[in-house]
């Protein structure tokens, strides 16, 4: 991980524009810091997804088309906290549906701590956590012939372009059998004055989280960022549906990074791309879907139509 953040950092700095992979943010700070924001008020993501775990819950068992004489994994690609899975799993487990789930994330700290809540709260429930990457993980599950129901939730896939969205559907497609599931979780366009304060709420914390990046790179690289010098700064382009996330050098100034062996120049008011989140609708999610190996089955809403959940069918 060392060698490939040093490389990543490295690329990153020395473009113009300059940005940083938003991947990074998730150290134990930094998973500790996304709870918090999931818990703001301006947050709402979290809380219009968690309705339709909560409220929808036999919608989406429906909609994976599963019978409870029929094995399958429920596999969930970055797991987090477990907080929305949670009321789908106790349903399942409540109906005897006959099923393991494996929580897939890049933090074990993450993993470990879901397990443990997971063994208090549901303690006949089979957990099988794997900590790596989506696609090793899941290519280790493909010759299994178990049905797999795959959660991305939490509009995670909006940290990427449409191009690489598709990409990354196609490979997640070819890791998947015939009639295999993808519950895809989406965050759906809207206005500027609902979507900007969720990534920049008032209490400060997704600027220490996007900050806390610096601190990382400061830790674990060698590197000398003064984090009073930067700070946090949130776009959002309502049209094309793209929220953007900054750091902004607040002066000019030059930045050590000793295991690079490289300084680093920055002028006042210059800014590090750190992250996107895209926003969708039908046409966007059709468009990147379209050279994939799945079909759209369904979709289920929040009740103030904030949040998608896409049921999408391997063919």
């Amino acid at each position: 991980m060392t060698e490939q953040f040093k490389k990543d950092v490295l690329e990153g700095l020395n473009s113009s524009p300059k940005f940083l992979s938003s991947k990074y943010f998730y150290d134990k700070v930094g998973d500790e810091l996304f709870v918090e924001i999931m818990n703001m008020p301006e947050y709402y993501l979290t809380r219009a997804e968690f309705e339709i775990f909560s409220k929808k819950t036999q919608d989406l068992i429906d909609s994976f088309e599963i019978n409870k004489n029929e094995k399958f994994q429920l596999i969930e690609l970055g797991a987090g906290d477990g907080t929305k899975t949670k009321e789908l799993l106790k349903e399942l487990v409540i109906q005897n549906f006959n099923f393991e789930y494996i929580p897939i994330d890049i933090s074990q700290h993450t993993l470990d701590k879901l397990e443990t809540s997971l063994n208090t709260e549901l303690p006949n429930l089979k957990v099988n956590q794997k900590q790596g990457d989506y696609f090793e993980v899941l290519s280790s599950f493909k010759e299994g012939g178990v049905k797999k129901i795959v959660l991305f939730l939490g509009s995670n896939i909006g940290n990427l372009t449409d191009d690489l969205s598709a990409k990354f559907l196609y490979e997640l497609g070819g890791n998947l059998d015939k009639n295999d599931r993808l519950l895809l979780g989406v965050d759906l366009i809207k206005s500027r004055e609902i979507v900007l304060p969720a990534y920049n709420d008032k209490q400060g914390i997704t600027a220490k989280f996007n900050l806390n990046l610096l601190t990382r790179i400061n830790k674990e690289l060698g590197g000398n960022f003064d984090r009073n010098l930067y700070k946090h700064l949130p776009e959002y382009n309502e049209e094309e549906g793209i929220a953007k996330s900054y750091i902004v050098s607040t002066a000019n100034q030059k930045v050590d990074i000793k295991s690079i062996n490289q300084s680093f120049e920055f002028k006042e008011g210059e800014k590090i791309h750190t992250e996107i989140s895209r926003k969708y609708n039908d046409d966007i999610i059709n468009k990147i879907t379209k050279h994939t190996d799945f079909n759209v089955e369904n979709k289920i809403l929040d009740s103030k139509a904030y949040f998608a959940d896409y049921i999408l069918k391997r063919n």
